[in-house]
């Protein structure tokens, strides 16, 4: 059975982009920084808590379905679900269930990464689309987004710091077999 989406197209949601580059290439962005340790990203500003980890984790978090419960530094919580995963391109979830004040602000979000090729580099883009509760649009619009841009960017350039320095600690590929030249006697008839 299909899953209904938290947010359709008659939605009115308020989104929020940030977005850095790196070197690595958006194969080996996205294939660190999928499934990274949110605790290495995630460390908290402002009045926004930091994540300790994840709990409840249903799979490697390799396919849509999947979900987790975010450990938040503030003893809250939040049920995410993977509802998108194009490798190497893009993912997407859906947070619900907040148990801390967002609660009271929003009946969910839905946050989508993606990794396009930009030079010999990646471009990470990372969007947090809020679904308001009615009568809750404008403290929202005027105090938590434009705070939560500024987490937001603190957490997409922690992602892209932590996905270099695993990628610089990675041992180096395993040479393949090397060809052998053979020669070859021609055949006399």
């Amino acid at each position: 059975m299909a899953r209904t989406l938290l947010i359709s197209g008659h939605d009115r949601t308020i989104p929020v982009t940030v977005q850095t580059r790196t070197h690595l290439a958006p194969g080996d962005a996205f294939g660190i920084i999928v499934p990274i340790d949110l605790s290495l990203v995630f460390k908290g500003w402002g009045p926004f808590p930091g994540v300790r980890g994840a709990k409840n984790q249903t799979g490697a978090w390799d396919s849509a379905g999947q979900s987790r419960n975010p450990d938040l530094t503030d003893g809250s919580t939040a049920d995410e679900r993977l509802t998108e995963y194009t490798a190497p391109h893009s993912f997407a979830y859906e947070i619900t269930g907040f148990t801390n004040a967002m609660r009271r602000l929003v009946a969910g979000v839905r946050g989508e990464w993606t990794f396009t090729p930009d030079a010999k580099g990646t471009l990470i883009r990372w969007t947090y689309e809020f679904k308001p509760l009615p009568g809750r649009r404008w403290i929202l619009r005027r105090i938590v987004v434009p705070l939560w841009q500024r987490y937001m960017q603190q957490g997409v350039e922690g992602a892209r710091r932590a996905a270099e320095r695993i990628a610089a600690a990675a041992p180096p590929p395993e040479p393949g077999p090397t060809p052998t030249a053979t020669s070859a006697t021609p055949s006399t008839a």
